[in-house]
């Protein structure tokens, strides 16, 4: 058998692996690392969230990491524990097929059965807090990683943790590979990441433009707060796959769940109050098709990684650029399209004009007519019907254009 990831190196067992869950072909950042890190070499990688880092490391680290290892070879660290079962269920068919074990490790759920499961397992994915935690019980040891993995690192750096992961590298062996992924390497996760990386690292980048994904069509409504639940009730009764939500705040994400199953729309909620459980069961149902509709904060959306997200719906305006970015990149991924849909009331217009305009969306947003009504006028019917899909076609066609005059950005070993 042989495709792209054949040609970059990987065995015939793990390649029928990715066949069999339907990835023919690697994404860039794949492309760029996975040879690298099949060599042994050291890799800081700057990738943004969405990108198909995970493959990217989880792949040749199933080739690199033997049957008859001793336990855990391989340690990931992940900021969240949304991302870190996301990887744990993305990599474990794949480990499987060279007999690997794949575990999880992270707080709100029973730490015995972790325990056990992580001392079995190979590779061990893990939120920083939790695993020090079974260090401490001296249920888990670090002496016999092989290969040490920071994803999200400048995520796992905004939370606090890095007293805890210096402590958690100390222990692992100096002679591993170690493998840094980042959104950024500059600042504070660039000086980690060449304090961590014992040898001469590799450095890939690879860049979304900064207009995010060019597979995500953009659309601003006037919505004034009185009339927010009627438009976004109208949203998504509309046909199309599932559609994230995004609220500032987690009692505002249970009101809204409520308030949209009075309207005969089910949706499920998910933010920091939740438990583990409750989480998890959210995120299944959503995953599984179950509910279409998924209500969160920007905390709890950070390890989100579902496909088939169509749509992501901002039903309170994001505060800054990097939010925007973040929120409309959970749609349009792995090649697929997506909608990003921002309801802005008259007094966040000047706010979210300047984001969308340092974001080059400024056609779509002008679209919005935002500075021609009332500010109390209920204005959602302003961004649909017929009309509306003309501005926003004659939008595409203006960003298109935009695009094709951009040089084109270089990613690669530097």
């Amino acid at each position: 058998m042989s495709n792209d990831f054949a040609a970059l190196g990987v065995s015939r067992a793990v390649v029928r692996a990715l066949s069999d869950r339907g990835f023919a072909e690697p994404f860039a950042i794949q492309k760029l690392v996975i040879g690298d890190v099949l060599a042994g070499r050291d890799v800081l990688a700057k990738s943004p969230t969405g990108s198909g880092k995970t493959l990217a490391f989880a792949v040749p680290l199933t080739d690199r990491v033997a049957a008859e290892d001793r336990r855990p070879a391989c340690l990931v660290l992940a900021p969240t524990r949304e991302l870190a079962s996301q990887i744990v269920e993305e990599w474990r068919p794949i480990a499987h097929a060279r007999a690997l074990r794949v575990a999880a490790v992270y707080g709100g759920v029973g730490i015995e059965k972790q325990s056990r499961e992580a001392a079995r397992a190979h590779i061990v994915v893990a939120t920083p807090g939790r695993l020090e935690d079974l260090i401490a019980r001296r249920t888990l040891s670090l002496r016999h990683v092989r290969a040490l993995v920071l994803d999200e690192a400048d995520r796992m750096l905004d939370m606090g943790f890095r007293p805890v992961i210096d402590r958690l590298v100390a222990q692992c062996p100096r002679e591993r590979q170690t493998l840094f992924f980042s959104a950024t390497l500059d600042g504070e996760a660039g000086r980690i990441a060449f304090e961590y990386t014992r040898r001469d690292a590799v450095r890939h980048e690879h860049v979304a433009p900064k207009h995010d994904v060019a597979d995500i069509s953009h659309r601003f409504v006037r919505v004034e707060r009185d009339h927010r639940l009627h438009a976004l009730v109208g949203e998504l009764r509309a046909e199309r796959e599932r559609t994230l939500v995004f609220v500032r705040t987690k009692r505002g994400a249970d009101r809204l769940v409520k308030r949209l199953a009075a309207e005969g729309v089910a949706a499920v909620a998910m933010h920091g109050d939740k438990s583990q459980g409750q989480r998890e069961r959210a995120l299944a149902r959503f995953q599984a098709g179950r509910v279409n509709t998924l209500v969160a904060t920007d905390v709890a959306a950070r390890g989100i990684d579902v496909s088939g997200i169509s749509h992501v719906i901002n039903f309170d305006a994001p505060e800054d650029r990097e939010s925007y970015v973040h929120r409309a990149g959970r749609t349009g991924r792995a090649g697929r399209t997506g909608e990003a849909v921002t309801f802005v009331g008259g007094d966040q217009a000047r706010d979210m004009r300047r984001i969308a305009h340092e974001l080059r969306l400024h056609t779509e947003f002008d679209l919005a007519g935002l500075g021609s009504r009332p500010h109390g006028a209920p204005a959602h019917a302003a961004g649909s019907g017929a009309s509306r899909d003309r501005r926003v076609n004659r939008a595409a066609a203006e960003r298109r254009k935009l695009a094709s005059a951009r040089p084109r950005r270089r990613s690669g070993r530097r």
